[in-house]
């Protein structure tokens, strides 16, 4: 099976050879390539990611690691995201986008590996350190290199980018319940994730944007955002609040507030990423027919809309179509503030989109445990209603958009 795949992936790179030795229509084909190559990057992070937490239980079984030794563990991750987060940008600056999207695409899933063998938790914890930390400055570089290629094209195309890693979240997490049901090993899964993509990257890497957009001045290693990417960043953060909100409390909300069966806890989470998925796909055409601004303000609304639609009517079908909103509210929010933020003129897009991802990622951690204070001192359909509030500051701080930005 692995011999098969390596020679329908070899075709693959001859083919593509072919193509751009091409004499017919020269300036289109290297694009092509080129999306196709960040498309591929995409994929191998959605799918790296989604192949640790499908066997996050089976790993916790066999470290005998108690709920609450479980979540210390599992903060090891975003700290080690956190600490990246001005190390990436200057990475990328320094090196270029391609070397190091190069380097984090067989280094992040090679981790996973270490994360299958970890025998102990305070080895997994310093696993996960550096599992975050690549996991971000693949993240980073692999969005300067998309935003290159969306100016080739000269059109929205970033939101299909994001559309494959939750495409390759979707397929990760599919191909981890089979290997829970097969009874295969996390680390022999692991080998095999890790496999795959170091044959993706040999095909792929020759195919990347070599040369990154935007500003090419010397950045410093820590630098305050201007105003343009603060704003940026402000607008990721309200969206980001929401995403949490979905990630962490939307399986809670219908177990405690709806008081669903047992078999219908996660339905509202999978309604959640079902449209945030299939948001994605359709963001580019829909931000290229009505521009940037004008969907970053749609998509506050749908955000906060939803939001208080669970809040307001807590009933299972009330609450799909709201998390179903909240979903297509989020979907291509990020994505939009990282393109905007890689054109910057000032700035290089890898410190670019560092700091916008160092404010909107405050969100996604700050907005969980949030949620948890509000429902303890009030309820939580008072949360979800608190952070439909923070949701909607993207539609407003979107006012503020230069339309020569969006």
């Amino acid at each position: 099976m692995f011999y098969g795949l390596a020679d329908k992936l070899s075709r693959i790179h001859r083919t593509f050879a072919a193509m751009l030795t091409s004499t017919g229509n020269k300036t289109f084909v290297p694009a092509r390539l080129n999306r196709i190559a960040v498309s591929v990057f995409f994929f191998i992070a959605g799918l790296t990611f989604a192949s640790w937490a499908s066997r996050i239980p089976n790993i916790k079984l066999k470290l005998g690691l108690s709920e609450a030794a479980l979540g210390s563990v599992l903060f090891a991750l975003p700290a080690g995201l956190m600490v990246s987060l001005p190390i990436s940008g200057y990475l990328v600056t320094r090196f270029g986008s391609r070397r190091v999207v190069t380097m984090a695409a067989l280094l992040y899933p090679m981790v996973l590996i270490l994360l299958g063998v970890a025998a102990s938790a305070w080895q997994m914890a310093a696993i996960l350190f550096l599992f975050g930390l690549l996991g971000n400055l693949f993240n980073i570089s692999v969005n300067t290199q998309a935003v290159g290629v969306e100016l080739t094209y000269g059109r929205s195309i970033m939101a299909s980018f994001h559309g494959l890693w939750s495409l390759a979240g979707f397929g990760g997490a599919a191909t981890g319940a089979l290997m829970v049901f097969l009874q295969v090993p996390p680390a022999y899964h692991f080998c095999i994730i890790f496999s795959c993509a170091a044959l993706l990257v040999l095909v792929f890497r020759q195919y990347a944007p070599n040369k990154d957009t935007g500003s090419a001045k010397q950045q410093k290693l820590f630098t305050k955002p201007d105003a343009t990417i603060l704003k940026l960043g402000i607008i990721a953060f309200g969206c980001m609040v929401s995403e949490g909100a979905m990630f962490d409390w939307s399986g809670i909300y219908f177990q405690k507030v709806l008081q669903v069966p047992p078999n219908l806890v996660s339905f509202g989470f999978g309604a959640f990423m079902s449209t945030m998925a299939g948001g994605r796909f359709a963001g580019d055409t829909l931000i290229t027919k009505f521009g940037v601004k004008r969907m970053l303000q749609v998509s506050g609304i749908f955000i906060a809309g939803g939001l208080l639609t669970a809040a307001i009517f807590p009933y299972f079908y009330s609450c799909m179509v709201g998390f179903m909103l909240v979903g297509f509210g989020v979907s291509s929010v990020v994505p939009m503030v990282y393109s905007l933020a890689g054109k910057s003129t000032t700035v290089p897009p890898g410190v670019a989109i560092a700091s916008v991802s160092s404010i909107g990622f405050l969100g996604f951690f700050i907005g969980p445990p949030l949620i948890g204070f509000v429902a303890q001192a009030l309820n939580l359909r008072a949360s979800f209603a608190l952070v439909a509030v923070l949701g909607f500051g993207t539609t407003i701080m979107a006012s503020f958009v230069n339309n020569k930005q969006g």
